[in-house]
């Protein structure tokens, strides 16, 4: 019952101070297995005032999903992304996984001010008063997501295209003998991680700017497109 949830798991139930409850953070978190551990990220990340959007892939198994929906329940401010993606490692799939959330955080009726985007085996360092505090400190205003001009080691993820597979039920990307094309719009592709904190306003300009739609298309035969995409449209001018 989802009182026992609350209860066993000692999850917070109001903002722990004012500072924390006039500054709501969005997070993104993308599983497909070991509950126990989603579990204890979300019960250490949790905090009322934020919101969750949770990607569940849609390769894991049934009662997994039962099992994830069943917590997600138990709260106004979690809830599982309205579509989910067959998720393979270094794939489009995974960029567009977090793309669905995004699309549904903004659409969200909380006023969220950042969003941070998370693995089901992730763990945070810092509470959510650090977390914030060093937003503003640092980063007011501003996208977390460093990068450098792509470098020559990995100038073949986007070079080439690529493809997923499947072999013995274990799906990958592998490069297709195929050049692609130069990115849209003359972009200086950027390399950097697939992780994140980013402003609600640049979430709302990736998910509308022709730019950044352009470049989602020409990314979806791209190995790891997630450690290019933010980052490179980040470095636009403005």
């Amino acid at each position: 019952s989802c009182s026992t949830v609350l209860k066993t798991l000692h999850f917070i139930t109001s903002p722990l101070s004012e500072e924390e409850g006039n500054f709501s953070l969005a997070y993104i978190i993308t599983i497909h297995k070991e509950l126990e551990m989603f579990v204890r990220l979300l019960r250490a990340i949790y905090m009322p005032q934020n919101i969750y959007c949770i990607h569940i892939d849609e390769k894991s198994p049934r009662e997994y999903k039962t099992a994830v929906q069943n917590i997600v329940n138990c709260f106004e401010n979690i809830f599982i992304s309205s579509k989910r993606e067959y998720v393979v490692y270094a794939g489009f799939s995974r960029l567009q996984a977090d793309i669905n959330c995004m699309r549904d955080l903004v659409n969200s009726k909380v006023q969220w001010n950042y969003v941070i985007n998370l693995c089901g085996q992730d763990f945070p360092l810092k509470t959510n008063r650090e977390i914030i505090q060093y937003i503003k400190s640092k980063w007011n205003g501003k996208n977390i997501t460093p990068g450098i001009v792509q470098p020559l080691h990995v100038k073949h993820r986007t070079e080439v295209s690529y493809r997923e597979y499947v072999h013995s039920g274990v799906p990958y990307v592998y490069p297709a003998k195929v050049r692609k094309a130069q990115p849209p719009h003359n972009l200086t592709i950027y390399f950097g991680s697939a992780y994140y904190i980013l402003t609600k306003d640049f979430v709302e300009f990736t998910l509308s700017d022709a730019r950044a739609k352009a470049l989602l298309e020409w990314s979806r035969d791209t190995y790891s497109p997630d450690e290019h995409y933010w980052v490179t449209l980040n470095r636009l001018p403005g």
